[in-house]
């Protein structure tokens, strides 16, 4: 915990000294213990959200995690699944940047280029039913993460509609989303 009369001396970032980045550095440090809280709060914030379809984002969420976790995904992934769509309240055209910049510090390469890519992948299942091209995700055909992006969306993303479907609860995977954002940011940055 900090002290709140714990502040800068400087007005202009161009006059801060050693100290007060030394000073900003530990609050900083401070405050992203807490983003898996802040994480976990704006999953939170997905239910009820998205009308139109059979169950709301959160439910979207939890589906498509739990799909992850009983396919066998590695933890990092099944996070993933779990936040792919966080983005989705305040970034509507580009969720899938926003989860994937979230994330990007605490998993490999090779997560982070999913869920980065995951909005256009999915768009595989209706672009051409709205005027798009549904084949837009070829021009990553030659991309090492292509076909695990195929199969992200296909096996965990695309299917998780289904109000039937039992989705395990925000509890279990929770300390999921603890543990990886525990990590020392870009710690697990690898293929």
């Amino acid at each position: 915990m900090t002290d709140a009369n714990e502040v800068v001396a400087f007005t202009s970032m161009a006059e801060g000294t050693r100290e007060d980045y030394e000073l900003l550095g530990r609050l900083e440090a401070d405050f992203a213990r807490g983003t898996a809280d802040r994480v976990l709060a704006m999953l939170r914030d997905l239910s009820g959200s998205l009308s139109g379809y059979r169950v709301d984002r959160l439910e979207h969420s939890l589906q498509s995690a739990s799909r992850a976790y009983r396919d066998g995904a590695e933890e990092e992934m099944v996070v993933a699944a779990l936040l792919h769509d966080i983005g989705d309240m305040i970034a509507p055209y580009n969720h899938s940047e926003m989860a994937a910049a979230v994330l990007r510090p605490y998993v490999s390469e090779r997560t982070y280029w999913i869920v980065l890519h995951h909005g256009l992948f999915q768009s595989y299942y209706y672009a051409h039913h709205t005027g798009g091209d549904r084949n837009a995700r070829d021009a990553y055909r030659d991309h090492p993460w292509y076909q695990d992006t195929v199969d992200f969306c296909h096996r965990w993303d695309q299917s998780s509609f289904d109000p039937e479907y039992e989705s395990l609860p925000l509890e279990f995977f929770e300390p999921m989303v603890r543990r990886v954002f525990d990590r020392t940011p870009f710690e697990g940055r690898r293929g």
